[in-house]
């Protein structure tokens, strides 16, 4: 590992002309991946320092959210609603998109090495996202984790993956659906769950014969929301969902369709499986990332979120070692704070730590349309909720803010 920070690997595919990009007219800032952090951080950095020149490196064409995602799978939005063009964002918010991928970074020299040519910077912030780790689940055979991701995607990555599941959907005629909530901190705790219930209820709806299995590491739902959740199994998807708590992956077999527990072995029809989550391998490419940390996320300062011994770099959203929720909304106000940050070490000032929230709706009931909610933010010293919202009895009015919280989400984000 080079001092820069640099691997190897990531410098072979170094290209030594600049981006095609203007010229800076200020202190430029690069911000790698366009999801709710790094599309949140682009805008927000413009509006905490209009002279910033801010470049976002992002390789998808159009943004699609993980958040909403489930209530697609139900029918209850468009696939319009998901999707966003990153040429109106940027345009509109005052900043550049470079479609393209980053692929080394010197931290001495301040320049990033991305698929479209270099581009020397002021600051960088990256926010790639995750990546997913199939070895949690037993699956470290080559050919085995490329058939799991194709024949039964996640659907945390947003995409294909989408697209993947909700054609599973269309397509299922009956037998058993498996669904999987991963161990560790996860990309949005409640998903899984809002996930089986859409599921379930786009199953009931059109009378399909189908039994959706959730398998959970854990002894029950995610915590605040466990009650509303254990609520809408029983009462609304009773003879659908087979939750099954305290279950262990072993081992998973793609070809013959069957998952291995700790008591039993268990053949499904079709299903979506999520493995335990891990930082964007970038961020350990770079050098960037902590060891101790089991999802290989960035060892940076977790007040200020600027790399150890280099405030000119900074990681955000999924990629940060803070076991804040991984979700759009927390990444999105997790953002704004860093955007001032950054700002404010430009002008040679310092701020105080403002913790980041989290704003969950989870949608139980497709018909009518009911949902639960969790609002909270985090304790200073052990980074715990605190400050909590919560509400576990469904409702249509709460239903209608969770279309109306993602709304205004997007329109946050420069969508």
């Amino acid at each position: 590992m080079t001092a820069s920070g640099s691997a190897s690997a990531a410098i072979s595919g170094r290209t030594n002309r600049p981006a095609d990009l203007p010229a800076a007219t200020g202190p430029r800032c690069v911000v790698v991946g366009g999801g709710a952090s790094g599309a949140t951080m682009a805008r927000y950095l413009k509006k905490e320092n209009p002279k910033f020149d801010v470049v976002m490196v992002e390789p998808n064409a159009t943004y699609m959210s993980c958040f909403l995602s489930n209530l697609w799978f139900d029918d209850l939005i468009n696939l319009e609603t998901l999707e966003h063009s990153f040429d109106d964002a940027a345009a509109s918010s005052g900043y550049v998109w470079l479609q393209g991928k980053l692929i080394d970074l010197d931290r001495e020299k301040k320049r990033a090495y991305t698929s479209e040519g270099y581009i020397d910077y002021h600051y960088i912030v990256l926010a790639p996202g995750i990546d997913y780790n199939y070895k949690s689940i037993g699956v470290t055979d080559p050919e085995m984790v490329v058939a799991l991701m194709q024949k039964f995607p996640a659907g945390f990555k947003p995409g294909s993956e989408h697209l993947s599941i909700k054609k599973k959907l269309a397509n299922f005629e009956k037998g058993v659906f498996l669904a999987t909530v991963p161990v560790g901190n996860y990309r949005c705790l409640p998903a899984p769950y809002e996930r089986a219930c859409m599921i379930a209820n786009y199953f009931k709806k059109n009378k399909v014969k189908a039994k959706v299995v959730l398998l959970d590491p854990g002894e029950k739902p995610f915590a605040p929301k466990a009650p509303g959740f254990l609520a809408a199994f029983k009462e609304l998807y009773g003879n659908i969902i087979d939750y099954r708590p305290s279950t262990n992956i072993k081992s998973v077999d793609p070809i013959k369709r069957t998952v291995t527990t700790e008591f039993e072995t268990i053949k499904f029809d079709d299903g979506a499986i999520y493995p335990r989550v891990r930082a964007a391998k970038l961020i350990e490419d770079l050098g960037l990332s902590d060891p101790k940390s089991p999802q290989m996320e960035g060892d940076i300062d977790v007040y200020k979120y600027f790399a150890k011994g280099d405030q000119t770099c900074y990681i955000t959203g999924d990629c940060r070692p803070m076991p804040f929720s991984k979700s759009g909304n927390t990444a999105n106000s997790e953002a704004h704070y860093v955007a001032k940050v950054i700002a404010a070490h430009e002008a040679g000032k310092e701020i105080q730590w403002t913790s980041p929230q989290t704003i969950c709706y989870s949608m139980v009931n497709g018909t009518p349309e009911e949902a639960i909610v969790v609002k909270a933010k985090y304790d200073k010293k052990t980074f715990g909720f605190t400050d909590v919202h919560l509400d576990n009895k469904r409702s249509r009015a709460l239903g209608k803010a969770d279309h109306e919280w993602g709304a205004g989400l997007y329109r946050d984000m420069g969508f």
